[in-house]
């Protein structure tokens, strides 16, 4: 006889998976391989998800770190994740052609800088050392001009020359709870500081903690599909937490999945990060099914209608 498999409900938050400015970026390498033919060099991962990039390298696309790997008569896309201006610059002196697939909204922040750097005020970068967004946002202005600021106990300590000439910016992937905290203290510290009318945390990144906010506390154990140096998706399994899931993690993908972790759960919330694809949700979901008696519920908090244009020279 055979044993009848436990039931298992799955919360499916909705937003979840790729974004318009990762959708963006696919789309620019993918046209780049049929304008230019194979290969098309990268500088840095296009988006921070293995299964994306091994993709793209199937059709051509060969990934390197800096612009001195990729050879002068080859074309080189920048990841969405933005360069710093050097970069561009170096492509520009070795007459390279290339495509820059920096998200619109993380240009966005790039051009706050410059219009504060040019006001006289130094800024307050809030963010993660080391992340390739906060590589290219500090980038875009003189060494020094930008001071980083990763958390509340940073925000309490940093000293800047002059308070009354002061900005602030932040990493479109962070944490919207711990921004609010940091943004608090630098306005108590530094009354005059200047931000942003709406915060950099993109709207994306915004939707999706929300969704998992909605469905944390109904869940047994959350996985956030995405990769480990995904910022966008290591904040949603620290969301998660926070709101009411202490049984959270990150999973890259179904053959990744440690069913023993799931334990005795009988509700799992799925999510993914902003660079993963649905395909690696539905690989997930379908292997719940070969385990569990699988019912699905979609939690939808938000619809999203976001589309950004392509660069001119790869639509003509």
């Amino acid at each position: 006889m055979i044993a009848s498999k436990k039931p298992l409900t799955i919360l499916l938050a909705s937003p979840r998976g790729f974004c318009a400015g990762v959708d963006r970026a696919i789309q620019i390498v993918e046209r780049a391989i049929e304008r230019y033919g194979r290969p098309v060099y990268v500088r840095h991962e296009i988006v921070h998800n293995r299964f994306v990039v091994e993709n793209l390298e199937a059709k051509g696309a060969i990934f390197v770190e800096e612009l001195d790997e990729v050879p002068d008569d080859r074309p080189v896309v920048f990841s969405a994740h933005g360069v710093p201006k050097s970069v561009p610059a170096e492509a520009g002196r070795r007459n390279m052609i290339y495509v820059d697939a920096t998200c619109p909204l993380v240009s966005k922040v790039h051009r706050e800088t410059e219009r504060h750097a040019a006001s006289g005020r130094t800024v307050i970068l809030i963010g993660h050392a080391g992340h390739p967004e906060v590589i290219g946002t500090i980038g875009q202005l003189p060494p020094g001009a930008v001071l980083l600021v990763e958390d509340i106990e940073q925000a309490e300590q940093i000293d800047v020359a002059d308070p009354l000439n002061l900005a602030y910016a932040t990493q479109t992937t962070l944490s919207v709870d711990d921004t609010i905290e940091i943004v608090a203290v630098l306005r108590r510290r530094f009354p005059a500081i200047q931000g942003p009318k709406l915060e950099d945390i993109c709207y994306a990144t915004t939707n999706r903690q929300a969704a998992v906010k909605a469905i944390a506390e109904r869940c047994d154990a959350l996985v956030v599909i995405g990769a480990p140096n995904s910022s966008n998706s290591m904040r949603l399994v620290e969301v998660a937490a926070n709101y009411g899931c202490a049984h959270s993690r990150l999973v890259q993908r179904a053959i990744d999945m440690d069913w023993a972790w799931l334990g005795d759960a009988r509700r799992l919330g799925i999510t993914a990060g902003a660079s993963a694809p649905d395909l690696l949700v539905d690989e997930l979901i379908e292997a719940c099914r070969a385990r569990y008696d699988v019912t699905v519920e979609e939690v939808r908090t938000t619809e999203e209608s976001v589309v950004f244009k392509l660069p001119r020279a790869l639509v003509a």
